[in-house]
């Protein structure tokens, strides 16, 4: 498995590849930080070219999986890596609870330790749904959605693509959330929030309007 990054949240991927007994043939991939380089925790290899990641996709594994936050950082490199023969592939932490009934979880997600999904949901591409996260029953995850921390979604919820929900946020039951949409830590979402803006607040409210998303 190739992790693309070697900071931060890339050394939490790791250790949800070690919580499944899959430290072999690990590799980091960072040509960002000058200050990581050779080996972390001499033992895994810190790539630094795309020539690397071509010969490691050749000889080792084309797996693949995206140890950065940011939805549409994830994005981008998720279509990089992808475009270079990689296999984008979900990381999930045994240490998860997930509903036996109705579930699905597509490829390239990060589910993290903690996190508690019930059943009929829909986690799409590239979902980062990070510690001690619950999302309860008939709720849809958009694709490259990152859940910060302790952040709980209701029953019957929908967030929509590249949305970013901060820590310990709520979201009511019944409630959708549009695409390119931040949600401040802490707030609680009592209504539908439409595309493209930043909310806050208990209960949140539109601070901001954002940009379109172009790619």
């Amino acid at each position: 498995m190739l992790i693309i990054g070697a900071k931060g949240f890339a050394k939490e991927v790791l250790e949800i590849l070690f919580q499944n007994n899959n430290i072999q043939n690990i590799a980091f991939f960072d040509d960002v930080n000058d200050d990581v380089f050779g080996k972390l925790y001499n033992q895994f290899p810190i790539l630094k070219s795309i020539e690397e990641v071509e010969n490691y996709f050749n000889t080792i594994s084309k797996d693949f999986t995206i140890g950065i936050g940011n939805p549409i950082l994830r994005k981008k490199l998720s279509a990089k890596f992808i475009a270079l023969g990689g296999n984008f592939t979900s990381t999930i932490s045994p240490k998860s609870s997930i509903g036996n009934f109705g579930n699905i979880i597509e490829e390239g997600c990060n589910i993290m330790t903690g996190t508690v999904i019930t059943n009929d949901v829909h986690i799409e591409k590239g979902v980062l749904i990070n510690l001690n996260c619950t999302i309860g029953h008939d709720s849809k995850i958009s694709e490259f959605v990152e859940l910060s921390p302790g952040v709980h979604v209701s029953g019957n919820c929908v967030v929509g693509s590249y949305t970013n929900i901060g820590t310990n946020a709520t979201i009511l039951p019944k409630i959708t959330i549009g695409s390119n949409v931040i949600v401040a830590a802490g707030a609680v979402v009592t209504k539908d929030i439409p595309d493209n803006c930043m909310v806050a607040g208990v209960p949140a409210i539109i601070k901001k309007e954002l940009a379109p998303l172009k790619f």
